[in-house]
């Protein structure tokens, strides 16, 4: 018969915790098919009595994508390996749900905290993450439950602990050795700021695989196509919905940035330079902390917004022309040798002001669809104001992983949004 691990005691600390937890933890490798060398490792930990276990998707994306190049396979604490399967994966919050071919022994699992599936952590109660970093070897990592990270479209858990490559879908256990969060990411720019994906999604991801039998790469595919636009829809409905953006000022233009919470806005300028610089330029940047991760080199669900507005006294009209041009043109199109986006098309046209108290603006829109997830796109629009030649604004609307009628949508709202400060 399967067993539930035993719980641990309150203030038994991680040495205990790590004992009780240990019969369910496994790492997870992705081999290359030809030769059977690991081409990346992750960690997982049992969630059922048939075999089930829980690790992140982005840890088995290479074999979701290309599984005729990679096999998946387990490694427990004991040194027993074998083979895994994958049965179901939320994108959006980066979890996978995979079978051990487990048929002699029953496995031992680990359960959710109940506690952390209502979203009642405590901040500053302490965790224990549990994962095999860099292949080291199982390790146990103490560290405090800081809540859900307030500027993050994605619900995120910052957890004050090392969590290291490698690591990646591991356990984060409560004192009692129940699971409150898995292991994700950490933050490369500082110290001991990592991140867990809530419980809640890993247990409800659970409830959706049991029974279902083994993802085939046209279901992986159409299943990542379907989340990522239906993530896509609700992201833009709040967009497009919030009634109560900001107002900024840049000389004689007004523009409208966001302030829903999960965007991070930063301002600069050149004012300060020497020698003086013949443009002045103040530039605002407000972007999402995170998107969705697709693969190693695809990730999606990002927006960014940029404002740059230039002034000058020094250069003459074709000059000032020549200087726009170079930080009006697109820049965030990205390349992959026709295998993951298709051949950027822009078109380019001016708006003549259409509604009152419009400057006229040259606006040049940019796309590329995704060949792999139908009804995607990225998505840039860039527009210069053309009422005047000695200072003018140049504004930026970015959107990887939008559907056709959202960033049309998105870029009405954006383009209409650039006004003169005051109507002549």
């Amino acid at each position: 018969m399967a067993q539930i691990l035993p719980t641990v005691s309150a203030g038994s600390g991680a040495e205990r915790v790590f004992a009780a937890a240990k019969p369910a933890l496994v790492q997870i490798r992705t081999l290359v098919r030809e030769g059977g060398r690991q081409s990346s490792i992750g960690s997982g930990f049992l969630v059922s009595a048939d075999g089930l276990a829980i690790t992140n998707y982005h840890v088995v994306s290479q074999f979701a994508l290309e599984p005729q190049s990679y096999l998946l396979e387990y490694l427990n604490a004991n040194g027993e390996q074998g083979e895994l399967s994958l049965l179901a994966i939320d994108i959006a919050a980066d979890l996978a749900v995979v079978k051990l071919a487990v048929e002699d022994a029953a496995p031992r699992y680990l359960e959710f905290d109940p506690a952390a599936l209502r979203g009642e952590v405590a901040k500053g109660e302490r965790l224990y993450s549990i994962g095999n970093p860099l292949d080291l070897g199982f390790t146990i990592v103490e560290g405090v439950h800081n809540g859900l990270v307030e500027k993050s479209y994605v619900e995120r858990v910052h957890f004050s602990g090392a969590i290291n490559p490698g690591m990646s879908g591991g356990p984060a256990l409560t004192e009692s050795g129940r699971v409150a969060g898995i292991n994700v990411a950490k933050l490369l720019s500082g110290e001991l700021v990592s991140f867990l994906v809530p419980a809640r999604y890993a247990e409800k991801l659970l409830t959706e695989a049991q029974g279902k039998a083994e993802l085939s790469l046209p279901q992986v595919r159409a299943e990542i196509s379907n989340q990522l636009l239906a993530w896509q829809e609700r992201l833009y409905q709040q967009l497009l919905a919030d009634q109560s953006p900001r107002s900024v000022q840049f000389g004689d233009y007004r523009v409208e940035e966001s302030e829903l919470p999960w965007f991070s806005c930063w301002a600069s300028t050149n004012s300060d330079e020497r020698p003086k610089p013949k443009v002045r330029v103040q530039s605002n940047r407000c972007t999402m902390q995170n998107g969705v991760f697709v693969a190693g080199d695809l990730d999606t669900g990002l927006v960014e917004t940029s404002y740059a507005y230039a002034r000058t006294s020094e250069l003459n009209d074709w000059q000032f022309a020549q200087f726009l041009s170079r930080i009006y043109s697109p820049g965030n199109q990205r390349y992959y040798d026709g295998e993951r986006l298709t051949a950027t098309q822009c078109h380019d046209s001016f708006v003549r002001g259409e509604q009152p108290g419009q400057p006229p603006l040259r606006a040049l829109i940019c796309a590329q669809a995704y060949k792999e997830f139908e009804q995607l796109y990225e998505v840039e629009v860039a527009a210069v104001t053309q009422d005047q030649n000695h200072q003018a604004l140049v504004a930026k609307l970015s959107m990887r992983g939008v559907s056709y009628p959202n960033a049309m949508a998105a870029a009405q709202r954006f383009l209409h949004g650039i006004r003169w400060a005051e109507q002549p």
